[in-house]
């Protein structure tokens, strides 16, 4: 998908992750961005999210991998979920649009509740693919992750539910806090809810979105 620079100006943008646990599909998240805030993070994020290897014209480099099929490896019950790892898928994997990694934008927005969207890193200065959903408020975050975006799982009762669903996933805390089942994206991108319809419509279903497949 060839996202245009138009969609960066905007004060904000919407996307959506799909999401399965084992044979089970949980529903889908869906996701307000900030690019009016941290566009760099944004564009980042956006390009991972509507590119996979299936749509890379046979280019399999890092740069070319995406959310799609990836992972969340690590969920923490009343914390957080933490995906994005497309690599390893356990972690340890991370790239940027950018280089390996990238520096810390800004910290604007803050971790003020649950569903909050935020980089996740190994430090200072070292975004790269990885991120996580917050399950509630997390102020000692503040200054250290750079938030993007958060779930509007107060407005979208589907979101709502597979939030709590994602936060009851069983998990292996011996292993990392590693789902027992894995919990994994099965579609995602970003929701043009600029195009309308015949009927004058804004589009927010299946027309509207750029997934990982175009």
């Amino acid at each position: 998908c060839s996202v245009t620079p138009d969609f960066f100006k905007k004060a904000t943008m919407k996307a959506y992750l799909t999401i399965s646990h084992g044979s089970t599909t949980l529903g889908t998240l869906r996701l307000t961005l900030r690019p009016d805030i941290v566009p760099k993070t944004v564009e980042n994020f956006v390009h991972f999210l509507t590119t996979s290897k299936e749509s890379a014209d046979g280019d399999s480099s890092e740069k070319n991998a995406g959310y799609k099929n990836s992972t969340f490896h690590r969920i923490i019950p009343t914390f957080m979920a933490q995906g994005g790892d497309f690599l390893n898928h356990d972690g340890t994997g991370s790239t940027s649009l950018y280089g390996p990694s990238f520096p810390d934008e800004n910290f604007l927005l803050s971790h003020s509740q649950r569903g909050t969207l935020s980089m996740a890193n190994s430090g200072a200065d070292t975004n790269g693919c990885q991120f996580f959903i917050t399950f509630k408020a997390t102020a000692q975050l503040d200054g250290k992750h750079v938030v993007f975006g958060y779930v509007d799982w107060n407005d979208d009762e589907e979101s709502a539910r597979v939030l709590d669903s994602l936060e009851r996933v069983q998990t292996n805390r011996r292993r990392g806090d590693r789902p027992l089942e894995t919990v994994r994206i099965v579609e995602c991108g970003i929701v043009d809810v600029g195009k309308k319809t015949k009927g004058g419509r804004d589009e927010k279903g299946e027309l509207g979105r750029m997934n990982a497949e175009e």
